[in-house]
């Protein structure tokens, strides 16, 4: 099957979701780097996780809705659920954190036969 010729609007979501991944990747660093001991102020780094993280899932979602009830999907809503634990209980940041780079690198490196695997409903109601 051939693929559809990308729109102007898909050429921006794409642009977007670089620049969000960036802006991701620097708010990861600077939580861990919080919790590693230097001078940042982890609530704030875990509110930025937090932001970016919904922002790209929200994009994922509106492109693709099935990933919704797919394993990539479901871990990514895990692992929101998680980082917001993270900017309410201090004590368990640093657990937290790490429970949350360890499923993540999982979850990114799985086979794509598990990543988009159906968790939720059936393949006919896609």
């Amino acid at each position: 099957m051939a693929r559809k010729p990308m729109t102007p609007l898909d050429h921006l979501l794409r642009w977007i979701n670089v620049l969000l991944r960036g802006l991701h990747l620097a708010a990861v660093i600077l939580l861990g780097a919080a919790l590693l001991g230097a001078p940042q102020a982890s609530p704030a780094s875990a509110i930025a996780v937090a932001v970016t993280g919904f922002a790209m899932f929200a994009l994922d979602v509106w492109r693709k809705p099935q990933h919704l009830i797919e394993a990539a999907g479901l871990s990514v809503l895990v692992k929101l659920v998680l980082v917001g634990w993270m900017v309410l209980d201090a004590a368990a940041r640093p657990y937290l954190f790490w429970l949350i780079v360890a499923g993540s690198a999982i979850a990114a490196h799985a086979p794509a036969r598990f990543r988009h695997a159906m968790l939720l409903g059936s393949k006919s109601s896609r």
